[in-house]
């Protein structure tokens, strides 16, 4: 079993090139985000490229308690903060993560009454803005460029899936070159760039999933998120699952852990996971899911899986 750390080029211990060490590396501590709701919607959901947003998506199943889009945003970063002291007592150092929905999905000087109040916080350090490759533009990247002189900011982008097939079945609105030439543009900006995927979409095989690895590692991404695809109620997908089961191949938990032990073994050692898995409380799920089953001890699973084949991140990456 292989040990030494020195194995490794993110220079720790673990298999993977882990998001909390990356910041504790980067920032001589725990840096914690809290979640904001700051009241966006999605070009695909008011009509603008489409109507109805990503068939899969029910942004309640994932917003924390203290969310809410009628509390401005300093109250909502304020609760987040004395939410998450509790739990994480050595976080003294915040970001502050706008999650629901586009959030560059406005007027550059209605983002700027958003994002100059977060920053003005206490303990917020900087920000983790989540959005489309289609609500971006040059002149809201140069904002966000401006900002990143005095504080940390990562753009996350949804990629979903690299298959134009399945970015039309899940009504997207936008091709997978959209999200390809946003990240370059973000990049070339000085931006740090993160991705979120979905492995489970219907239409795509497990081969399928797998092979993204490749589109994925010549992307110009610091970070890295997986979810496995849950059926969530009062999405357009629980109308289709609940009509045509059969055209869904949902992961079982042993078979995804595999899964992502696979596709990490390929994936670039450079890229920095954020998470392995999604996870809604059960009220919110169509289908069983997992049951009870927490993210840490997916994580856990994951990592321990990795050890004891003696594989890391990026082990087969070419």
């Amino acid at each position: 079993m292989t040990t030494d750390k020195s194995i490794y080029p993110w220079g720790h211990h673990r298999p993977y090139n882990s998001y909390a060490q990356y910041f504790e590396r980067t920032f001589g501590e725990r840096v914690q985000k809290t979640t904001i709701d700051a009241g966006f919607t999605c070009p695909n959901r008011d009509g603008t490229v489409a109507r109805g947003g990503c068939t899969y998506c029910n942004n309640n199943a994932f917003n924390p308690s203290y969310n809410d889009a009628k509390k401005p945003v300093e109250v909502q970063i304020k609760e987040g903060i004395e939410f998450h002291a509790n739990r994480y007592r050595r976080a003294k150092k915040f970001l502050a993560y706008f999650q629901a929905y586009s959030n560059t999905y406005a007027p550059l000087e209605e983002l700027k009454q958003i994002y100059g109040p977060a920053l003005e916080t206490d303990g917020v350090i900087g920000l983790v803005i989540g959005t489309r490759s289609d609500c971006m533009d040059e002149e809201k990247l140069k904002y966000f460029a401006d900002i990143q002189k005095t504080h940390y900011v990562i753009i996350e982008y949804g990629i979903e899936s690299t298959y134009n097939k399945t970015l039309e079945r899940i009504n997207r609105g936008h091709d997978f070159q959209n999200v390809v030439d946003m990240l370059h543009l973000t990049k070339e900006y000085g931006i740090k760039t993160g991705g979120h995927m979905i492995f489970g979409l219907p239409g795509e095989s497990r081969q399928e999933m797998l092979d993204q690895v490749y589109t994925l590692n010549e992307l110009p991404l610091d970070n890295i998120k997986f979810h496995q695809l849950q059926i969530i109620k009062g999405t357009h997908m629980a109308k289709e699952f609940k009509e045509a089961p059969q055209n869904f191949n949902l992961f079982g938990m042993e078979e995804y852990i595999d899964f992502v032990v696979r596709f990490l073994e390929k994936l670039n050692p450079n890229f920095v996971v954020e998470r392995f898995a999604g996870e809604v409380p059960p009220r919110f799920l169509v289908s069983e899911g997992w049951g009870k089953i927490r993210y840490d001890q997916i994580s856990n699973a994951i990592e321990k899986k990795l050890i004891a084949e003696n594989t890391w991140q990026g082990r087969l990456f070419q």
